[in-house]
């Protein structure tokens, strides 16, 4: 009887076996070339209404921490979806989320800020706001990530797993990803994959790497203090100018040209040189120093396999090394991410302008394809990043 009882515990096994073997290969089926042409097309169905959210977002541009109003624009788009989502985060940020509440979980972040500059692109949606403007594509980025709160919605029930979609206020300086993690934004995520515009890359097209991308950031302020004098007796005075020139000739010259930049170096004793007093400030309250960005190889090749699917193998290029910084690496010094570059540039468009340029303009074209890319890199991860079930 005992035998009979191994037996049919093992039959049963087996049986669960095949079922579970049978259901991942039907799941990894689904996501062939169909698959992106469908969620790709879905997306093409809503640009409208991406290109209308984005253009309010663009019109009312808001600095960090400020973004009141795009904020609730973006909420009460989500009430519209019957989509659940948590507020407030670091003042003004969001997280949306959608799936089964349970594991895996991954994040989408998006953020919000818009920057101090005048825009001087004349076109029917230019700035309203003197001295603020969207030249960075967040608002591109926010109008991507609510698309695909809106397709993943539509998908629900296909999700083996949770999306949090972040909506992150405060990238410009403010290290808004750092305050989100403090205030608990991330939950239980395990994953996290954002994108940023790129205005060398042909719209339609990605660029991705693993390892290092963006630079480590940080803000200082330096304070020199001389002494005053009459103009008669120079000699008598401690001339602050005089020394603060110098160590900016001397940073220039010394550090930036005669020593390899991977190598630090330090030029010391000038304030005693110059008979100044000197005092540095790394402004680490108000602005939290930035680490590099470093992707995850696995993501990496995850959003890869994505883009093939959604863009072609043509379309999915390796973005170089930017000196640049993204307060996305705070998300990456706690669960693996990827920060990859989604293409903007359209010349017949004037789409040809770098980031924090008072002529940065956008190809609108994109706004489907990175919520398609969003969705797919998803749903995606969900399927193949399952936990094992304990038994």
């Amino acid at each position: 009887m005992e035998f009979y009882q191994k037996l049919a515990t093992c039959s049963h096994l087996s049986l669960l076996c095949f079922i579970l073997l049978h259901s991942i290969q039907v799941q990894g089926s689904y996501f062939d070339q169909e698959y992106g042409k469908q969620v790709l097309s879905s997306a093409i169905q809503d640009k409208d209404w991406l290109v209308s959210i984005r253009r309010i977002i663009h019109e009312y541009p808001e600095l960090r921490f400020q973004e009141y109003n795009t904020s609730a624009l973006i909420r009460t788009e989500l009430d519209k979806l019957g989509i659940y989502y948590e507020y407030p985060f670091a003042k003004t940020g969001l997280v949306a989320l959608i799936g089964s509440s349970s594991p895996p979980v991954v994040a989408l972040r998006a953020d919000m800020d818009a920057l101090p500059l005048q825009e001087l692109v004349e076109w029917e949606h230019k700035s309203k706001v003197t001295g603020k403007m969207h030249g960075c594509g967040h608002d591109a980025h926010t109008a991507m990530l609510l698309g695909a709160a809106k397709l993943l919605n539509e998908r629900k029930d296909k999700l083996n797993g949770t999306v949090r979609l972040v909506f992150q206020p405060a990238e410009e300086g403010g290290a808004g990803a750092y305050h989100m993690i403090n205030e608990g934004a991330l939950g239980d995520a395990e994953a996290i994959f954002g994108m940023h515009v790129d205005f060398k890359r042909p719209t339609g097209s990605i660029g991705t790497s693993p390892g290092p991308i963006l630079a480590a950031v940080s803000f200082f302020e330096a304070k020199i203090e001389g002494k005053g004098g009459h103009a008669a007796e120079p000699h008598a005075t401690v001339d602050p100018i005089l020394a603060a020139s110098f160590a900016v000739v001397a940073l220039q010259q010394l550090i930036s040209r005669e020593v390899d930049p991977l190598h630090s170096q330090v030029i010391e004793g000038q304030a005693a040189v110059h008979r100044c007093k000197a005092y540095i400030d790394m402004k680490e309250e108000d602005f939290p120093a930035y680490p590099a960005c470093i992707n995850d190889e696995r993501l990496h090749q995850h959003v890869g396999r994505v883009g093939k699917l959604l863009l072609g193998s043509e379309n999915i290029k390796e973005t170089e090394k930017v000196m640049a910084g993204e307060d996305f690496a705070f998300y990456q010094e706690l669960i693996p991410g990827v920060m990859f570059q989604i293409g903007i540039r359209n010349e017949k468009l004037g789409s040809t302008h770098a980031p924090h340029s008072p002529h940065f303009f956008l190809d609108e074209d994109v706004l489907p394809i990175g919520a398609a890319l969003h969705t797919a890199i998803a749903e995606m991860y969900l399927n193949d990043y399952q936990h094992p079930i304990a038994v």
